[in-house]
């Protein structure tokens, strides 16, 4: 069965998240608490702790004067962040593969085990989750709790991308055996190979980011996200 948030707050965090990077609520946009309370059906209480989320993990800005705005990221930006967040994932693959314990592998593959439930389903959202959850089990395999705060922060940060990156066509499968092959190196104890094939599973170069800016572009009313499609696709 799909997870949802078990909050309220938590819930109407991931629907302002889907509607950042659906479109609906645009890069610079203000968001009005008082038509997202009515469209939500929630009080202002749980809106509030929801907007403090999203702008903790930096999807919306929040200011005495302009009040909550959603945030702007740029192709360059998505491409840096992208690339922090390879890294961090290689070095918590890295450890991991050191240093989990056997409970911990067996969680691992239970995680896999239900991705290959949501892959088969071809349900992107369910996918979603629990992909969310295989990668914070590496994060808390590798026992280090500065790296593994660090890797959650960036990973919420760029959960609206990745989620939308799971609609492009095959994405879903090819991310299934990714997973497999990545379990696959852990178990082993092999660091490098593990580092390795997390790198490469997080990474967007070339056609795969190709792919997140056609999506974003074809869901955004934006001129700059047009205009770096076709720069990419002329590289």
């Amino acid at each position: 069965m799909k997870r949802k948030a078990s909050t309220r707050a938590g819930r109407v965090r991931e629907l302002i998240e889907e509607g950042i990077v659906t479109g609906r609520y645009p890069p610079g946009m203000r968001l009005d608490e008082t038509a997202l309370a009515e469209r939500f059906d929630v009080s202002r209480t749980p809106l509030r702790e929801a907007l403090f989320q999203l702008a903790s993990a930096g999807m919306v800005e929040m200011t005495p004067r302009r009040g909550t705005v959603v945030a702007e990221a740029s192709p360059q930006q998505l491409v840096e962040m992208f690339e922090v967040m390879a890294e961090l994932e290689a070095m918590c693959g890295r450890l991991a593969s050191r240093r989990m314990l056997a409970s911990e592998h067996e969680r691992l593959v239970e995680s896999l085990a239900a991705c290959e439930r949501a892959r088969k389903a071809m349900d992107t959202d369910w996918y979603y989750y629990e992909n969310q959850q295989f990668h914070l089990l590496i994060y808390a395999g590798s026992h280090n709790g500065f790296l593994r705060d660090q890797a959650s922060a960036l990973h919420r940060r760029l959960s609206p991308y990745r989620r939308l990156q799971l609609r492009v066509r095959d994405r879903m499968p090819t991310s299934f055996a990714e997973h497999q092959g990545i379990v696959e190196a852990i178990l082993a104890g092999q660091p490098e190979l593990t580092a390795q094939r997390l790198r490469a599973h997080i990474l967007v170069q070339g056609q795969r980011f190709a792919d997140l800016l056609a999506s974003l572009a074809g869901l955004r009313d934006g001129k700059a996200w047009r205009k770096a499609l076709a720069g990419s696709r002329r590289s």
